[in-house]
C-alpha cells in the first residue's frame, strides 16, 4: 500500500500532466488536419472594371456637396453597432435561459482558478520548482469551492429533473460530472479534516489525475478546446472572423 501511495504521489502526477499536455497537442493536431482553410468569399464589385474618365467637377458643385456632419451622423456607425450586438443578444443564451449561463460561467471559471491559485497547491510547486503562482487565502477558495460543488449540484439536478435535458443525457454525462466534481469534493472534506484523511487524500490525488488524463479525449476537452474552435471556425457563436472550415 505504501508503494502504491508513493507511486499515486510520484511518477503518477508527472504521467497526469504528460498525457494531458501531450493530449492538447494530438488533438489540435488532428483539428487542423480534419479541417481546412476557408475559400474566400466572393465579394460582389471586387472584380476589375475598366477605369472611366471621371468629369471636372466645379468648384461650386463640390462645395454643394460638403455638408457639415451632425451628432446623429458620427453617431451613426457607434448605433449600428450596437443594434448589431442587440440582436446577437436577443438571440444569445443570455436572453433565452439567463441563470443557465450564469452557473456556466461560474463553474467554469472556478474550475480553473481554484485548482491553480490554491494555497497548498502552490505551496507544493514551490516545493518542486523554487517558486509558485499567486496564491488566494483559504477561506476564499473555500468560499469558491462551495460556490462551484453548488452550481455542479444545479447541473446535475437539471440533468434528472429537467425532461428535455434528461433525454439527451447518458450514463457517460454522469460520469464525467462526477470526475468533474470528485476532486472538489475532496478537497474540501480534506481541507475540514473530513473522514480519514490518508484516504480522502488518496481519493483527491487519483481522481484529479483522472481528470488531467480524460481531459484532452472526452467531453471535458471542451473547456479549453472551446476558444481554438470559436476563433477558427466561422459561425453565428464565433468570437470572430473563423479562418477554418470542416
Amino acid at each position: 500500500m505504501a508503494q502504491f501511495v508513493a507511486f499515486i504521489k510520484g511518477p503518477m502526477v508527472w504521467i497526469a500532466f504528460g498525457v494531458f499536455f501531450a493530449g492538447l497537442i494530438i488533438q489540435g493536431w488532428r483539428f487542423f488536419t480534419m479541417s481546412r482553410k476557408k475559400d474566400p468569399a466572393y465579394i460582389p464589385g471586387t472584380e476589375k472594371k475598366k477605369k472611366k474618365k471621371k468629369k471636372k467637377k466645379s468648384k461650386k458643385t463640390k462645395a454643394k456637396k460638403k455638408k457639415p456632419k451632425t451628432i446623429m451622423d458620427r453617431l451613426q456607425p457607434l448605433i449600428a453597432f450596437a443594434d448589431k450586438r442587440w440582436d446577437n443578444l436577443e438571440n444569445s443564451m443570455f436572453r433565452i435561459h439567463p441563470l443557465v449561463s450564469v452557473v456556466t460561467i461560474i463553474f467554469h471559471v472556478f474550475l480553473f482558478v481554484i485548482p491553480i491559485l490554491l494555497l497548498a497547491h502552490n505551496e507544493l510547486f514551490r516545493a518542486a520548482f523554487g517558486f509558485s503562482l499567486p496564491s488566494l487565502s483559504d477561506q476564499t477558495t473555500d468560499m469558491m469551492t462551495i460556490i462551484f460543488l453548488l452550481c455542479g449540484g444545479f447541473f446535475l439536478f437539471r440533468r434528472i429533473f429537467v425532461r428535455r435535458v434528461r433525454a439527451i443525457t447518458t450514463w457517460w454525462d454522469f460520469v464525467m460530472l462526477a470526475v468533474t466534481l470528485t476532486p472538489f469534493i475532496t478537497g474540501f472534506m480534506a481541507f475540514r479534516q473530513w473522514g480519514d484523511y490518508p484516504t480522502v487524500m488518496l481519493v483527491h490525488m487519483i481522481s484529479g489525475e483522472l481528470m488531467l488524463i480524460l481531459i484532452p479525449f472526452t467531453k471535458l476537452g471542451h473547456m479549453i478546446y472551446f476558444f481554438l474552435y470559436r476563433v477558427l471556425i466561422g459561425s453565428e457563436y464565433s468570437f470572430g472572423q473563423g479562418k477554418r472550415a470542416w
